[in-house]
């Protein structure tokens, strides 16, 4: 936790917005948005927004609400208050299949891959709202990760935990998201994977893809991030550019053990 008070309000960091965004409207956009689950009150008043092109991450403590956050933009949770905007057009009561035919894909936590189908069948799951998918689709994410063409015919359960993880982010990669969510892409893996998993993340990201990340590594994400938000107790109490946040003395204390 940031031990920061609760309060209806959130500081800014830095006042400039990322560049490009300024000028056109969010691809992503929360509005005041209140979740729960049965009567427990989630997300307070949450507003966050996400460019075209853009990374930003998405930090905070356990139970902050950073996962359902996630879940709130893809629709597998509906908020009660507020409004959740996609390309300017709300979505907010739009079913997550709708949601993943206008654009949206995650990378969801623990990865929950079909185990019991092989990596290319789990590869074509990821593009079945338009069939199987084209060539091109697999020539690009096998060009991300080689591996997994060697490993096409495997099992999806008997791979490693690494592994796993890059068929995960690939079998997102094969619905051509505008919009890439990503719950916490680091958990279970050694060091150097979590490093390799981050470079694919950039370069995701450099190929135009916008993306929001939710990831407890704030050092990683923020340096490769455009700007981040940190939730607390499922308020937005600080949001700013990456670079501005990564020098923010509070956050650097919370997350980032400087």
């Amino acid at each position: 936790m940031l031990g920061v008070r609760k309060t209806r309000w959130r500081r800014s960091v830095s006042a400039a917005s990322a560049p490009g965004t300024a000028a056109s409207a969010p691809l992503l956009e929360l509005e005041h948005v209140h979740t729960y689950y049965g009567q427990i009150h989630i997300l307070d008043d949450v507003s966050i927004k996400v460019g075209a092109g853009e990374l930003v991450c998405l930090l905070g403590g356990n139970a902050s609400g950073k996962s359902t956050t996630l879940k709130t933009c893809l629709g597998i949770v509906k908020p009660r208050e507020g409004r959740v905007l996609f390309a300017g057009e709300e979505v907010s009561r739009r079913s997550t299949s709708d949601r993943i035919g206008r654009g949206m894909a995650i990378v969801p936590e623990n990865r929950r891959l079909f185990a019991p189908m092989s990596v290319l069948e789990n590869l074509q799951m990821g593009a079945y709202l338009r069939g199987k998918g084209e060539q091109e689709d697999y020539e690009r994410v096998y060009s991300l990760f080689p591996l997994l063409y060697e490993r096409r015919a495997q099992l999806a359960g008997t791979l490693s935990g690494g592994e796993q993880q890059m068929v995960a982010m690939a079998r997102a990669l094969m619905s051509r998201p505008r919009l890439l969510l990503m719950d916490e892409p680091s958990m279970g893996l050694a060091p150097i994977l979590v490093e390799r998993s981050f470079e694919i993340i950039k370069q995701v990201h450099e190929a135009g893809v916008a993306m929001l990340i939710v990831e407890q590594n704030a050092n990683v994400s923020l340096s490769i991030a455009d700007r981040g938000y940190v939730l607390s107790t499922g308020r937005v109490v600080l949001e700013g550019k990456a670079a501005d946040l990564r020098e923010h003395e509070e956050l650097r204390k919370a997350y980032l053990g400087r």
